[in-house]
């Protein structure tokens, strides 16, 4: 009967520390994440961009207030509207920068609405008989950090539309 090398051995129980002190490394960094209050995300602004053929083009700004003690560090943004429960517009951006801790920043997206989208809507709000009453939007999104990490937020909310009057005659 042979004895294994030495070496084999050593090399295996190395390799065996180097994967608990990982595993132990992402178990703590995922720990960490826990506890933070979500972003507070709101619009800023909203300015037209240019389309192409059958789309509409918007640069949404954000501002994005972190009521936590460490600022989130973002490599790139995504973004998501849903008006109704649909899909409405959804864009993306490469921006990277910083919301400090317990401050703001204001983040620009670009964002595309196609027209086939415009039109869905319509069409579902005439049928569901939407005349003027109240218009649901849930707004959905992330800021990517590096490696694994991602912030996401997401924010609902109802606007009147406006009823249609009659022009005045006189």
């Amino acid at each position: 009967m042979t004895l294994p090398d030495p070496e084999v051995f050593v090399m295996h129980r190395r390799h065996a520390v180097v994967l608990f002190v990982l595993v132990v490394a992402l178990l703590q960094g995922c720990a960490s994440l826990q506890g933070r209050d979500p972003l507070q995300v709101t619009v800023a602004g909203i300015e037209p961009l240019e389309g192409q053929g059958m789309e509409l083009r918007l640069l949404v700004k954000l501002r994005v207030q972190n009521p936590n003690d460490s600022p989130v560090n973002y490599n790139g943004v995504a973004l998501e509207m849903e008006v109704q429960d649909k899909t409405f517009a959804s864009g993306v951006s490469d921006e990277s920068g910083s919301v400090p801790r317990f401050g703001e920043s204001v983040i620009a997206v670009p964002m595309t609405i196609s027209a086939f989208r415009m039109v869905r809507q319509a069409i579902g709000m005439l049928q569901g008989g939407a005349g003027p009453g109240k218009i649901q939007y849930e707004m959905k999104g992330k800021l990517s950090g590096s490696g694994f990490g991602a912030t996401r937020f997401s924010t609902k909310g109802e606007f009147d539309m406006p009823a249609a009057t009659a022009p005045n005659a006189t």
